[in-house]
């Protein structure tokens, strides 16, 4: 039943995109951020609902009267360099045909990004685009949370299988990422039951996090909670929020909990568990690797490779990246990892000044509100970033777009004010005889 209900709500969605291409957006990213077909069962769970939204967005946008200029940044620039790049170090993958498939898996990610850079230029479409970030995955912060106070938090939360998020670190990660934009939607909402419902959210997204036994995650946590109160415009409630709210939370968890979280501040390798062993070697792996491969790396898949027994420290103890930093420069070498590092560095100055620029009017507060909360949860994947092998997930290349996307808006609003004030003429005053 849940395959066919799906399906008809599938096909009953995708006409509207016909007639409205930056509605694919919207759908393509609640099934790649929920995965709502991962709950179903038989045909559905293959069923290829991305790729059919994808085709049909980006042939409606083709057709329409959409605009087709592409918003040339210095971020969404290095985002064409990065594509460029993996591209070409590909054709030199140590892993060859498991580096075409992730390679493939990974340019259709990005050509989504780009069609959202196209498609979602005004205040509606992104406040659209947030509330179907949210509300994909922060159902999983709900669900989460309310498992964790059935259970007393003595399972681990996980992501949907056979997702990017499917891991306790990665769902833990992209749950820190929309922490903020519940925060965004929370203070910007009119309507109190809805600021009453996101308020909820957030506390079992917190609960949620923690519920994953994540250290990476707990510490993506702090930094994110620390920024959002530096950042909001309300910090002695939002302070008083926390301490209220924060303390009980963490006296929730278990013991078992706790005992995990300590082992944070473990520097002995001889008390680490096995999976910081198993992280510390895919790391030596990484820069084994990039000393015989610096430019080019050993291309995608690399970590689950054969080439793995050949760099690895120790090679029984074969693990994935877990890092976005690690993977990137693994697998594309020390340029990858700088165009990587450049990407994330040029979008955080555009979002500086887009939170500067939007000072100038009241109609332009809610772009700075916005790109602050998308500031924080990318400062949340950066941290996280370090623990959990997400390079290539779609969630923070579209953080990255909303960024440039409201720097558009704002631009062309200053623009067109400083015209009128231009060509407004002005008041002559009275002649008095």
């Amino acid at each position: 039943m849940r395959a066919i209900a799906l399906t008809l709500i599938f096909f009953t969605l995708i006409p509207w995109v016909l007639r409205y291409p930056w509605f694919g957006i919207i759908i393509w990213s609640w099934f790649s951020y929920m995965n709502p077909h991962r709950f179903a069962y038989g045909f559905a769970y293959e069923f290829p609902y991305v790729a059919i939204t994808a085709g049909v967005t980006i042939f409606a946008w083709f057709i329409s009267s959409e605009p087709k200029r592409f918003p040339w940044t210095g971020a969404t620039f290095l985002q064409i360099l990065f594509c460029l790049w993996f591209t070409f170090t590909t054709f030199f993958a140590l892993s060859r045909e498991s580096g075409w498939f992730y390679w493939n898996r990974t340019i259709k990610v990005q050509i989504m990004i780009f069609i959202t850079l196209f498609l979602m230029k005004t205040r509606i479409r992104l406040e659209t685009l947030v509330w179907t970030i949210v509300l994909s995955i922060g159902f999983f912060g709900v669900k989460g949370g309310l498992w964790s106070l059935l259970t007393g938090g003595s399972n681990r939360v996980q992501g949907p299988d056979d997702s990017f998020i499917s891991g306790n670190n990665e769902i833990a990660l992209a749950m820190v990422m929309v922490v903020p934009l519940m925060r965004y939607l929370q203070v910007s909402a009119t309507n109190k039951w809805i600021r009453r419902g996101l308020l909820a959210a957030q506390i079992l997204t917190v609960l949620a996090i923690l519920s994953t036994y994540s250290r990476g995650g707990l510490v993506a946590l702090c930094v994110v909670g620390l920024l959002m109160w530096l950042k909001s415009r309300h910090k002695l409630s939002l302070a008083i929020a926390m301490l209220v709210l924060v303390p009980p939370l963490v006296m929730f968890m278990p013991q078992q909990w706790k005992d995990r979280m300590h082992t944070i501040k473990t520097t002995d390798e001889g008390s680490l568990d096995a999976s910081a062993e198993g992280r510390l070697n895919a790391w030596r792996f990484a820069w084994n690797l990039v000393k015989a491969r610096p430019l080019l790396g050993g291309g995608f898949h690399v970590f689950i490779s054969p080439v793995f027994y050949q760099y690895a420290p120790d090679p029984n103890n074969r693990h994935d990246a877990h890092s976005i930093y690690f993977e990137v420069l693994g697998e594309q070498g020390f340029p990858g990892l700088a165009i990587f590092l450049a990407l994330g560095f040029c979008t955080w100055r555009t979002g500086r000044w887009v939170i500067r620029a939007s000072r100038i009017s009241p109609e332009l507060i809610w772009a700075g509100d916005m790109v602050a909360a998308v500031q924080v949860g990318l400062a949340g994947y950066a941290t996280g970033g370090m623990f959990a092998g997400l390079a290539y997930f779609d969630l923070p290349y579209h953080m990255m777009s909303i960024i440039v996307l409201c720097m558009i808006i704002v631009r062309e609003h200053i623009y067109l004010e400083t015209l009128a004030e231009a060509t407004t003429p002005a008041t002559l005053e009275p002649v008095v005889a």
